[in-house]
């Protein structure tokens, strides 16, 4: 070193966190894309878009029940969804071709989940009905909606609330059973969609109509729920709240 000259150390301390902050910036992005890539291109004749910077090798991940799974891996989460571009031009919205509260697109999407129960730490499926877990009550002050009626967005009867579903693992109601008037099905309506009404001793729902509760996803066990069939049924209420009728896909003024 020349006579006279000095390292600025709280420089070179300040060069060397921005060469860590941009390595560390760049690991993240790469990590980020574990899941949900490649993405779909639709412009330059399709094909897929892996952006800056690439994706990152695959590595396997031990999960819980002894399986594994290994990201990314280049599965297309439903790539047979019924949708069609509305315009040719590329980025154009996509509207669905099939009947919309099915579909599982727009404000009904949802992801190609495991189809098993959410687990709780001893093994047990978290969410159940009330005649499951026995050993949860519901808070006397806050009101009962069993034995209620269920009323869609046009005022139409809808069924009859006959049983709580509880998340044994968070100790909150996720669900209320619904029987639907006049076949007797049995289907989960998400507690954020209905609003217990103690004083007229009613659950009203304006997601969607009281006629659509017959078509809303079954589940395959009466006492539980696995968590694709969670996704389809939040999905399906979520749909309604723009294709339950055709008002609600007009502009608003």
């Amino acid at each position: 070193m020349q006579a006279g000259a000095y390292m600025d150390v709280a420089q070179v301390t300040l060069y060397v966190f921005w060469i860590f902050f941009a390595g560390l910036i760049y690991y993240l992005r790469r990590e980020d894309k574990r899941e949900g890539y490649p993405l779909e291109s639709d412009t330059g004749g399709g094909g897929v878009a892996h952006g800056i910077p690439r994706m990152p090798d695959s590595k396997t991940y031990k999960l819980r029940g002894g399986h594994t799974a290994t990201l990314p891996n280049h599965r297309a989460d439903r790539p047979n969804a019924p949708v069609a571009p509305i315009a040719p031009w590329p980025g154009a919205p996509h509207e669905p071709t099939g009947n919309p509260m099915l579909d599982g697109v727009g404000p009904g999407s949802y992801a190609d989940r495991e189809d098993v129960p959410e687990l709780s730490m001893d093994n047990t499926p978290c969410i159940v009905p009330l005649r499951v877990a026995k050993d949860i009550f519901l808070e006397p002050r806050d009101p009962d909606p069993r034995g209620m009626n269920v009323i869609g967005a046009d005022r139409e009867i809808a069924g009859k609330v006959v049983d709580v579903w509880v998340d044994r693992a968070e100790a909150l109601v996720r669900y209320l059973e619904v029987e639907v008037a006049g076949s007797g099905k049995h289907v989960l309506l998400p507690l954020p969609f209905a609003l217990v009404d103690r004083p007229r001793g009613r659950v009203s729902v304006n997601a969607i109509l009281g006629g659509q509760f017959a078509d809303v996803p079954a589940t395959k066990s009466p006492d539980q729920v696995t968590k694709l069939e969670e996704d389809k049924i939040v999905g399906y209420y979520g749909a309604g709240t723009l294709y339950a009728t055709p008002q609600r896909q007009e502009p608003m003024l």
